[in-house]
């Protein structure tokens, strides 16, 4: 039985609620998408679906199915990849995904830093949203990335490498711009500018419900796709932003308040798969921690940090990465 296979139409149906939409969307015939769902039932000994509506619900059992089979899923995707990678010959490279607005002089030190341990890796760099990220490491389609906690991936393992209090954002003339600190309850009947729900749904629930708790619903949230386009709201008057102080030092024309109790803190993590993660994940997530930190990563990992993250792949010698293709070759890390 392929039960990838069938776990993957599974999750198809459950999502869509209908056989004949379901099979459209995989480009397969209706009777067999149903053979495949009955075969999978059967082979757990459970109804999945409950059919005796027009559309199809699912059962109890149907729906503690629906996360495991998301990581069954997810795993074998990101198996079949790193197995292809190996056969092509292209482990030498890590696929790291880093939120829009990452700074150029934090990608010149993830570079470098990267550079520096493991000379003959190939650090690929892409701009990812945090929910965009979180997907596409689900599906083996990048190897590890920098997200805002908290984020929704149960099969993912995070390392903290940047943690920053959240202030209010205020244009310069504002009466706020004067003040050591603002409470959010003071914010009581102004507007709300934030990073936008699609691009981190958790960290944009989390403010809202910091705001609420602390005595502030906002008549109005205006959600920003990037930092540019939030500043500029807060600039042209259109609310005020709860954000760092290193977004808002972007646009001088705007100040910083930090917020009273300190309530909101942006949390970044270097994640990477549980299970399967390439063999230098962690060691990018050192490196961010280095860069965030201030230090460009100058000098090498301490020879007392133990065996190194890609031994199981590259072999025991602590001290040296050896990627494919170049066996004979041994580079200080």
């Amino acid at each position: 039985m392929d039960l990838g296979r069938h776990l993957r139409y599974f999750l198809v149906v459950a999502r869509e609620g209908h056989f004949g939409d379901a099979a459209l969307e995989l480009g397969i015939a209706q009777p067999a998408l149903s053979q495949s769902v009955r075969r999978l039932e059967e082979e757990l000994g459970v109804a999945l679906f409950d059919r005796s509506r027009r559309r199809v619900e699912l059962t109890p059992a149907g729906r503690l199915l629906v996360d495991q089979a998301h990581r069954v899923v997810g795993a074998e995707a990101r198996l079949r990849e790193t197995m292809r990678r190996v056969r092509d010959g292209e482990l030498g490279a890590l696929r790291a995904g880093v939120p829009p607005g990452t700074s150029a002089v934090e990608l010149r030190g993830l570079v470098a830093g990267m550079a520096e341990r493991a000379r003959d890796l190939d650090v690929d760099l892409g701009e990812m949203t945090g929910s965009e990220l979180v997907r596409a490491l689900g599906e083996g389609a990048v190897d590890t990335g920098l997200v805002t906690a908290p984020f929704d991936g149960a099969d993912l393992v995070g390392r903290l490498v940047r943690s920053a209090p959240v202030g209010a954002v205020v244009p310069r003339d504002s009466p706020w711009a004067r003040a050591r600190e603002v409470a959010l309850a003071d914010l009581a009947g102004l507007e709300l500018v934030v990073s936008a729900r699609t691009a981190g749904p958790e960290w944009f629930e989390r403010v809202l419900a910091v705001c609420r708790d602390q005595g502030w619903v906002p008549p109005r949230v205006r959600e920003a796709g990037d930092a540019e386009f939030l500043l500029g709201l807060v600039l042209a008057g259109r609310g005020v932003a709860l954000e760092t102080a290193a977004t808002a030092a972007r646009e001088p024309r705007l100040a910083w308040r930090p917020l009273a109790g300190a309530p909101l803190v942006r949390r970044t993590e270097a994640v990477r798969p549980a299970e399967g993660a390439h063999p230098a994940a962690e060691m990018f997530a050192e490196v961010a921690a280095l860069v965030f930190a201030g230090d460009r990563g100058a000098g090498p990992l301490s020879q007392e940090a133990g065996e190194m993250p890609w031994s199981l792949v590259y072999g025991a010698d602590a001290g040296a990465l050896v990627l494919p293709g170049d066996a004979a070759a041994q580079h200080p890390v």
